[in-house]
């Protein structure tokens, strides 16, 4: 069915393999070192030609970036760790306050546009918002008054505001979550051998899952607490009552359009694996804590189960290859 209506604990309820980063070099002496002698740079001058085909995986990133956008990328970090401690609070709160909802998808789609607007500019950041918040909401309004493609259901009056029928905060919380499923995604896909075509259509499938995934615990978790509800909830997937199959479908169908398109217009950039760590942080914090939240305090142990297998089927890889690389980093410092 639809979005994220709300801040779960867990965040509410939802480079590509390249060529080398550096041209060949034509002109080089045979058994001269391909790169120039940097020592006569002229002032003011790079020392090597700008290098438009590199991997997002460069790690030269950081380095490179305006001291604006480094502000931004901060900025964007401390959005995150508000959302945290938001999330934290919910659950110990009831979870049924509309103001800590509200906070929770504010300061996270936030972060989500600013830390895109700093590493790949602010054309991409209006990308998320359009496709992700537009195509959220235009989803989601022919979802209540047709039933397509999530299946029958309603809205109450518990998240505030609505357009069309449709809460405010569910075009945010796509946009909360867009972004983080397909940075992860891009993590995964871009540590196989896949490139053009194939790398875009794996992208969109495994991106369009790892969206859906976080909405086994986004729904069950919303309408618990009373936002929406459904006219035939069966059948549904195992361990997940009172939501049906239809509802995941159509999460699938409309998560492949959007982060399809979103892969088209938002690029590598010129970021670093380190670069993308906030909306990858902010998948892995909504995997961990939605599983929590369910086990502990929402009374749903058997979603908390369902969820941390098929959510965990990507966080789990997504936190492997973390893991490794910031191993990789640290022995590179040390030698």
């Amino acid at each position: 069915m639809s979005t994220t209506k709300s801040p779960s604990p867990a965040g509410a309820r939802g480079a590509q393999a390249g060529a080398s980063p550096l041209p060949e070099v034509r002109g080089a002496q045979a058994g001269a070192s391909p790169l120039p002698e940097v020592r006569g740079a002229q002032a003011g001058a790079s020392p090597l030609p700008e290098v438009r085909g590199a991997q997002a995986t460069s790690h030269e990133g950081p380095a490179t970036r305006t001291p604006r956008r480094k502000h931004l990328v901060t900025l964007a970090w401390v959005l995150l760790a508000a959302t945290v401690g938001v999330q934290i609070a919910f659950p110990l709160t009831g979870g049924g306050t509309l103001p800590l909802t509200v906070a929770s998808v504010v300061l996270l789609a936030s972060a989500s546009a600013l830390h895109l607007a700093a590493t790949r500019g602010f054309g991409a950041a209006i990308a998320l918002v359009v496709i992700a918040g537009g195509g959220g909401l235009l989803a989601e309004a022919i979802g209540v008054s047709t039933g397509f493609p999530f299946g029958t259901y309603a809205y109450t009056d518990g998240l505030g505001l609505k357009v069309l029928g449709v809460p405010v905060l569910v075009p945010l919380a796509w946009i909360m979550m867009s972004w983080p499923a397909l940075a992860v995604t891009r993590r995964l896909v871009g540590a196989t051998r896949l490139s053009g075509t194939r790398a875009r259509v794996v992208t969109a499938l495994l991106g369009a899952y790892a969206l859906t995934a976080w909405d086994v615990f986004l729904d069950p978790q919303m309408v618990d607490q009373g936002h929406w509800t459904w006219s035939f909830p069966t059948p549904s997937l195992p361990g997940v009552d009172d939501i049906p199959l239809t509802n995941f479908a159509g999460w699938l169908l409309v998560s492949f359009l959007m982060i399809a398109i979103l892969d088209r217009l938002i690029g590598a950039g010129d970021a670093a694996d380190a670069d993308d760590a906030v909306p990858v942080t902010a998948y892995l914090w909504t995997y961990f804590s939605s599983v929590m939240a369910h086990a502990m305090f929402f009374g749903r142990p058997t979603v908390a189960l369902t969820g941390a297998v098929v959510m965990g089927a990507v966080a789990i890889p997504v936190l492997v290859l973390e893991v490794r690389a910031f191993r990789s980093r640290r022995h590179g410092a040390s030698v």
